[in-house]
């Protein structure tokens, strides 16, 4: 079931549910029909029809609630596990280079607690722990800051200067 809002059912709006549906079992086994039972209980007479066609197939257990659909399936102890893994990098698990990727830690995940992820789920799971996406800057090994630092103080402004008289000079014409 969605919510426009987002979310669901806390633990508390469960429980008053579940004993509507108990109720309606009790309606069931009493003979009264969908439309009665709708107007007692406050309820669509849709979830009603659903709810009798759950007893009838199920009994009593058939219409009792299998809890939140949003079960975490990692535990904290295991999250902590997860996270010191990633931060020895990619390359202490068998990757040729330091970028983790979702695709990647999908794959951790599974290796290390026998549970399969999506790669939405693996960056859901990232992302409600405070994790967020990088992309690493390249740079090349030669790169010399202080040249680049001197470059940008002393030749720059006069590139820079030259290209905006241009640009000028050639809006006027």
């Amino acid at each position: 079931m969605r919510y426009a809002q987002g979310g669901g059912l806390t633990y508390a709006e469960r429980a008053a549910r579940e004993r509507l549906r108990l109720q309606a079992v009790e309606c069931f086994e009493c003979g009264q029909k969908n439309a009665e039972i709708a107007v007692v209980l406050r309820i669509s007479v849709r979830s009603v029809e659903r709810w009798r066609r759950s007893w009838r197939e199920g009994g009593e257990a058939g219409v009792l609630s299998k809890g939140s659909p949003g079960r975490p399936r990692l535990s904290e102890i295991q999250i902590v596990r997860l996270e010191r893994e990633l931060e020895c990098g990619p390359l202490a698990h068998g990757w040729a280079d330091q970028r983790w990727t979702l695709a990647r830690i999908k794959t951790l995940i599974g290796q290390l607690f026998h549970v399969s992820y999506t790669v939405e789920g693996a960056w859901q799971l990232l992302k409600r722990h405070g994790w967020s996406w990088q992309q690493p800057t390249r740079r090349a090994i030669e790169r010399d800051d202080s040249a680049v630092e001197v470059w940008k103080k002393g030749t720059w402004p006069r590139v820079r200067a030259s290209r905006q008289s241009v640009a000028y000079t050639s809006k006027i014409q």
